[in-house]
C-alpha cells in the first residue's frame, strides 16, 4: 500500500523514539484522487503530528515519487491512546511528558457558530472583540470576560466561536465548556459519589480556559455558587482565562452572592444589544444567501425591518420563506414574505416614532445615539427633522411623545416637520428622498 512504503521511508530517516511514538500508530483510511487520507488516535494528536511532521511526511511522499498527493488527517473511529508503553513492574501508562493531559470537555458544538459566520455590528463588535481577545491571549481584558444579553442575540455563537478558534489553533488547550446547570450537576454528582477532590482538580488544576454559560441559572445555589466562585478565583489568580455568559448583567442578577458578583465583574463585562437596522440587513442577506434563497433588495429591508430582536426568528423566517417558495417553483414576492412575517412576529407591530426612527438611521447611516443627541451637523440634523415629519405622518404618536424619542420637546418636533415639508415643496431631490423613506414606512 501507498502508506505502508511511506512508513518504510520515514522509518529509515526518522529518529526511532518518534517514528514508533508519531508515525506508527497512523493508518491509511483511502488515496483518493490526489488526496492522501490519514487517521490518527484522536484529533489532538492529529494536529500535533500536522504541526510537526506534516513536512516530513510530505518529504517521504516525494521520496516514493507521490509528492502530488495532498495529506489530510482525520480521527479514527475508535480511538486507540497514544502513550507510552507502562514501567516495568505493572502500573498505569505514561504520556509524553512535554504533553499534558488532555481532558477537555464541552457541549456539541454547532458547526456554524464560529467568528466568520458571526455578523459583526455596533451591537455586538465589543463582545466579539473581546471573545477574540480572549482567543489570542493578548491580556487586553483581563482573564476574565462576562457577557450578556437577551436569549437569540449571539452569546451562545460567540462561546461557540472562541471554542472552534482554540481547538483549530491550539488542540492541546484544556477547555472545559458547559453551562451553569451542567456544572451544578456535575457538583452534585461529585458529592454523591465523594468525589469532589476528582471535580475540584479537574477545574483548577486541568483547565486553561473555562467557559459557563448561563450562570443567572445559579439564582438561590449557594453550595453551586461558592465552589464555581472558588475555581474562578483558582484559574484567575493562576493567569487561566474565564467566559461566563447570562441573560442579565452581574449587577442585575438576583440570588446570587455578592462575593461571586464581585469575582465575575473582575474582567470585562459587556452587554450584546439587539442588532441595529444595518446588522439586520446583513444577517438576511448573509443567511439568505447560506440557503440560497434569491432576495430583492426590497424583500431583504421588509424582513430587517419587521423581524427585530432574536435572530433566531431571522433564521426561523428565512426557513419559512424557502419552504414556501419551493412550493410555489422558487417564487419569492413581497406577498409571501408579509405572510411569512406575519407567522413569525405576529401581527405587525403598530408603527411608533421610534421604530421610524431606526429605519432612518439604517438609511442615512446615522446611528440612534447621534438622532438623539444635540449634534446640529447637517449630517445629524436633517435625518432627524425627516423622522420626526414621517413619525408625526404615519403614527398616532403626539408632538411630545415624537420629541422625547429624539430627546426633544414639541417646539422642536413642529419646527422640524415644518421644514421638511418646506424643502419637500422646494427641493426635487429631497422630495424624493423622502417619497422613498415614506415607501418603506409603509411596509414596516
Amino acid at each position: 500500500m501507498v502508506w505502508e512504503k511511506v512508513k518504510g521511508s520515514l522509518q529509515e530517516t526518522m529518529e526511532a523514539g518518534a517514528y514508533s511514538l508519531w508515525i506508527e500508530p497512523i493508518d491509511c483510511v483511502e488515496v483518493r484522487d490526489d488526496c492522501l487520507l490519514l487517521a490518527c488516535p484522536d484529533r489532538y494528536f492529529g494536529a500535533y503530528v500536522k504541526q510537526n511532521y506534516l513536512e516530513t511526511i510530505n518529504a517521504g511522499l516525494s521520496r516514493e515519487g507521490l509528492g502530488h498527493l495532498r495529506v489530510s488527517f482525520c480521527e479514527r473511529q475508535s480511538p486507540r491512546p497514544c502513550l507510552l508503553p507502562a514501567k516495568k513492574g505493572g502500573g498505569t501508562p505514561q504520556r509524553l511528558p512535554h504533553i499534558p493531559e488532555n481532558t477537555s470537555k464541552s457541549r456539541a458544538l454547532h458547526p456554524r457558530y464560529t467568528f466568520d459566520e458571526f455578523m459583526v455590528g455596533e451591537c455586538n463588535i465589543l463582545a466579539e472583540s473581546a471573545c477574540r481577545s480572549m482567543v489570542n491571549m493578548d491580556g487586553l481584558v483581563g482573564p476574565c470576560l462576562y457577557i450578556n444579553s437577551d436569549t437569540g442575540l449571539g452569546k451562545s455563537h460567540l462561546t461557540h466561536a472562541v471554542a472552534h478558534q482554540i481547538f483549530a489553533e491550539s488542540p492541546m488547550t484544556r477547555l472545559h465548556y458547559l453551562t451553569a446547570k451542567q456544572f451544578s450537576a456535575e457538583m452534585v454528582r461529585g458529592i454523591q459519589h465523594n468525589s469532589m477532590d476528582d471535580f475540584k482538580r479537574k477545574y483548577q488544576d486541568n483547565c486553561d480556559i473555562l467557559l459557563v454559560e448561563d450562570v443567572h441559572t445559579l439564582t438561590g445555589k449557594k453550595k453551586t455558587q461558592e465552589e464555581l466562585n472558588d475555581i474562578l478565583d483558582t484559574l484567575i489568580k493562576g493567569g487561566k482565562r474565564v467566559i461566563l455568559t447570562a441573560n442579565r448583567s452581574p449587577r442585575d442578577l438576583v440570588g446570587i452572592d455578592e462575593e461571586f458578583k464581585s469575582r465575575m465583574t473582575s474582567g470585562l463585562v459587556t452587554a450584546i444589544k439587539p442588532p441595529d437596522i444595518n446588522t439586520r440587513m446583513r444577517i438576511v442577506e448573509k443567511k439568505a444567501r447560506g440557503s440560497n434563497l434569491p432576495l430583492s433588495e426590497e424583500l431583504v429591508g421588509y424582513l430587517a425591518n419587521n423581524v427585530r430582536g432574536d435572530i433566531r426568528k431571522i433564521e426561523s423566517a428565512l426557513i419559512a420563506v424557502r419552504a414556501r417558495s419551493c412550493l410555489q417553483g422558487g417564487h419569492v414576492d413581497l406577498d409571501l414574505v408579509r405572510e411569512v412575517v406575519a407567522s413569525v412576529v405576529g401581527v405587525s407591530q403598530m408603527l411608533s416614532a421610534a421604530t421610524i426612527a431606526e429605519l432612518v438611521s439604517g438609511q442615512f447611516r446615522v446611528s440612534l445615539e447621534d438622532l438623539r443627541s444635540r449634534s446640529r451637523k447637517r449630517a445629524v440634523a436633517f435625518p432627524r427633522q425627516v423622522a420626526m415629519y414621517l413619525a408625526r405622518k404615519y403614527t398616532e404618536e403626539s408632538l411630545v411623545d415624537i420629541g422625547k424619542t429624539f430627546n426633544r420637546d414639541h417646539s422642536t418636533v413642529l419646527h422640524a416637520i415644518k421644514s421638511v415639508s418646506s424643502q419637500v415643496l422646494r427641493d426635487a431631490s429631497i422630495s424624493a428622498q423622502v417619497e422613498i423613506l415614506a415607501g418603506k414606512v409603509k411596509q414596516l
